[in-house]
């Protein structure tokens, strides 16, 4: 293997940062830690100041309007995006607003934090984000976290729950300690000492003060102070909790446990340096503590999450109470919760949670982003996805998770197109407002976005070159009856309808754009729309229409009105329209600004479906089913073609099956039509 400096190796070793790994590895005496901790108050933040300093690290996004932000910490900076969570701003926003009041001392910070939702729902991604954040911030200057270790006859005793070495300081002098640090310190919150040692630092400490006569200087130069990283892997200060079978849950798992083979050498099993202080709340401390499916917990250690969380405290076999200072984040579903509810004896465990809902995704948008994450084009290389698969899954996903709308001019497809941002003739943001805000279910049920990712993988491997939104519909409908969540005969009919429902936005939106394709390029809908406001100026002001050639004609009331009707603008409101419209050209202008028809989508719409009226009997679609084309029909074929591919991302492949489909969608139409005529 060549050793020159163009070698893997060499390349490796040229990257690693050495100043920031002597930075990780600092050490010092307790008095160079008070002088450092005065210089950067931070350095003894609790874990709730840390969490919350860690998350604004990242910043956010702020549209304004009242909205919630949006936490850059939840895009994943991480790994490249790939557990970015999408579409929960709102509850997201509420979490960090929780961890804000607890870092304030406001009373969160004596609560347990319970993420409730659905399966699938980005509950534990959540929680893994904020662990990794927390890895990641104490490695960093700004993130500077530190603990001690006693050195004593030659040996080096850590604290085993990696506590701040502020504890060391009497319980007389840490008032005034503490307006020496809040003095220089720059955040909303203050800081405090809070706790005692552990057992195994309060024996070490105890030991000393009976050697120097509880000389407390002499005492403290016997502690080295060290820098400190989190890890979850090496189980420093983050920890999971993950409830077993009840028969087998043991609350040493939570609190450390007696270590046999020392009581022989220290003669008791009292004695703290016989006991292991390894159990998932002596590791988390100073972090961030995960208890997966919470609620599955034996109600006995649920006890123990309480005293932990409000007092801050646990109690280890044969030990006093100590004190622990961590962040507790559990999860659970719906039915879990729902027990919960239901058990009386649990009624001090509700009231010590904070409950934040993670539902589903209600946007369109957002669902198709976490499905893009997982079939992205360095994971599908050789697969060409057709244009709307990932949308019309995504838009399934969301139907089975709404509720049905309760005004009766409001189709259920509509509903998602209002809470994707879409506009809805006659519905206003704030009446998208009070739908979410009147259907609190909404989001806490429907189809797992899993589940779509499962049946979207089992369409890739069909050994297809192309794969389409039809393909995906099929794989979505066929694994119904085999989903192990779905027992529901009622269920799997409703959901079942909405692929109906999802089938059929497919076939409109993909008949709009092989209209485009047959009426043209954009510059012929634009000239149908100057066209279209000449003529509707010329009828508000009552004047005539300049042709081309210079002459004058009446407004051409024919076209105006083939248009409007296509945004169902009644006859006896044209009047009405068309000066709204004028007057709305003249505001524009008045703020040195040119209409622009494509920011009305119904305008446009309206405009395209003109035009494709009116070139249609140039070429009939219908002729694409049959398999004999002349080479004039052929030719037009190919451009249409070829428009479907450059304005809207098709292969040849899938731009031939849609021509294919329409066609036939078109000639079914047709056939009905002349059978309705027959009638």
């Amino acid at each position: 293997m060549s050793d020159s400096p163009s070698s893997l190796f060499e390349s490796i070793r040229a990257g690693v940062d050495r100043s920031h790994c002597s930075q990780l590895h600092w050490e010092g005496s307790f008095q160079q830690y008070l002088e450092l901790a005065e210089r950067k108050p931070q350095v003894a933040r609790n874990s709730w100041q840390r969490l919350l300093d860690m998350i604004e690290s990242y910043g956010y996004e702020d549209e304004g309007r009242g909205g919630p932000r949006r936490w850059r910490i939840f895009d994943d900076p991480f790994d490249r995006g790939r557990d970015a969570v999408f579409g929960l701003d709102e509850p997201l926003d509420q979490l960090v607003h929780v961890f804000r009041a607890g870092a304030q001392r406001y009373g969160p910070e004596k609560r347990v934090i319970l993420l409730h939702g659905p399966v699938g729902s980005a509950k534990s991604t959540i929680v893994r984000i904020l662990k990794r954040g927390l890895e990641a911030y104490s490695h960093t200057e700004e993130g500077a976290m530190y603990t001690f270790s006693w050195e004593i006859d030659g040996e080096s005793i850590p604290s085993p729950m990696h506590q701040d070495p502020l504890l060391l300081v009497p319980e007389n002098m840490r008032a005034a300690v503490e307006a020496r640090l809040n003095a220089n310190l720059d955040r909303p919150y203050r800081i405090e000492i809070e706790g005692d040692l552990d057992p195994v630092s309060r024996f070490y400490f105890r030991r000393l003060a009976d050697r120097y006569d509880d000389d407390w200087e002499k005492i403290v130069k016997h502690v080295r102070v060290h820098r400190m990283v989190l890890s979850e892997s090496d189980r420093v200060g983050i920890g999971t909790f993950q409830p077993k079978d009840e028969k087998n849950q043991d609350s040493t798992e939570l609190t450390g446990d007696v270590n046999y083979r020392l009581i022989a050498e220290y003669g008791s099993d009292s004695d703290p340096r016989a006991f292991n202080f390894d159990g998932e709340f002596n590791i988390s401390n100073r972090g961030i503590l995960e208890f997966v499916e919470v609620l599955k917990l034996d109600v006995a250690f649920l006890y123990d999450l309480l005293g932990a969380s409000q007092e801050h405290t646990i109690k280890p076999k044969k030990f006093a109470q100590t004190h622990i200072d961590e962040v507790i984040i559990g999860h659970t579903n719906e039915p879990e919760y729902r027990k919960l509810q239901n058990n009386e004896l649990m009624e001090a465990f509700r009231d010590r949670t904070i409950k934040i809902d993670i539902p589903y995704n209600l946007s369109v948008e957002n669902e198709v982003k976490i499905y893009r994450r997982q079939f992205d084009r360095e994971s599908i290389p050789h697969i060409h996805l057709a244009p709307h698969t990932m949308e019309i899954a995504a838009l399934w996903a969301v139907l089975t998770r709404l509720e049905d709308p309760t005004h009766p001019n409001l189709s259920l497809l509509q509903k998602a197109s209002l809470y994707s941002g879409a506009e809805v003739q006659g519905f206003t943001a704030e009446n998208v407002r009070e739908m979410h805000e009147s259907a609190t279910r909404e989001g806490m049920f429907g189809i797992s976005p899993r589940y779509v990712q499962d049946r979207i993988a089992t369409a890739l491997v069909s050994d297809r070159d192309t794969i389409g939104p039809r393909d995906v519909l099929a794989m979505l409908e066929s694994g119904l009856k085999h989903h192990s969540l779905i027992t529901n005969e009622e269920t799997i009919k409703r959901y079942t309808q909405l692929l109906s429902l999802a089938r059929e936005d497919y076939e409109e939106t993909i008949k709009h754009e092989v209209q485009m394709a047959v009426a043209g390029d954009r510059a012929a809908v634009d000239r149908l729309c100057g066209k279209y406001v000449d003529n509707v100026k010329a009828y508000t002001t009552r004047e005539k229409v300049i042709d081309p050639s210079g002459g004058e004609r009446d407004p051409d009331e024919r076209l105006m009105r083939s248009i409007e009707v296509k945004i169902d603008i009644p006859e006896s409101r044209k009047d009405d329209f068309r000066h709204e419209l004028m007057n709305y050209i003249a505001a524009l202008h008045i703020e040195g600004k040119t209409f622009d028809y494509r920011q009305n989508k119904r305008l446009t719409r309206a405009l395209e479906l003109k035009l494709f009226e009116d070139r249609r009997d140039t070429i009939q679609l219908t002729s694409l089913v049959s398999t004999v084309v002349d080479p004039d029909t052929r030719r037009k074929i190919d451009v249409i073609r070829g428009r479907l591919c450059e304005d809207f991302g098709y292969d040849e492949k899938s731009a031939e099956d849609v021509l294919q489909f329409v066609a036939a969608l078109f000639a079914r139409g047709e056939s009905k039509r002349e059978g309705s005529e027959a009638a």
